[in-house]
């Protein structure tokens, strides 16, 4: 099993920022397609964004609107979600994954969003 460790989670005011950070193994982070997903209580896990190898591609969850950006640093085997102009709405607990397709998750970080 692979240990994806997201970090960066926290309680902020709607329209505050957040930049969340999942670390993973140095031999596989560099050459896999990362995503982060968040989850609500009784809700199906729900994309928000993912992120090739070269960092080249990005694709984003249509809730996202330009408010979050999905980066990495290969160098230091971690990725990064930005996230700006919060909502309550996002509060959930996000997810790093390894690919699309794998069941390689992380424990999750919370993220909650007052009003």
């Amino acid at each position: 099993q692979v240990q994806l460790v997201e970090s960066g989670g926290g309680l902020v005011q709607t329209g505050g920022s957040l930049r969340l950070s999942c670390a993973a193994p140095e031999s596989i982070f560099s050459i896999n397609t990362m995503a982060w997903y968040r989850q609500v209580p009784g809700k199906k896990r729900e994309f928000v964004a993912s992120i090739t190898p070269s960092g080249r591609t990005r694709d984003y969850g249509t809730f996202v609107a330009g408010r979050f950006t999905i980066s990495r640093d290969n160098a230091k085997s971690t990725m990064y979600l930005q996230m700006n102009s919060l909502k309550p709405e996002d509060t959930a607990m996000y997810y790093c994954r390894l690919g699309l397709w794998s069941e390689e998750w992380g424990q999750g970080t919370q993220v909650t969003v007052s009003s």
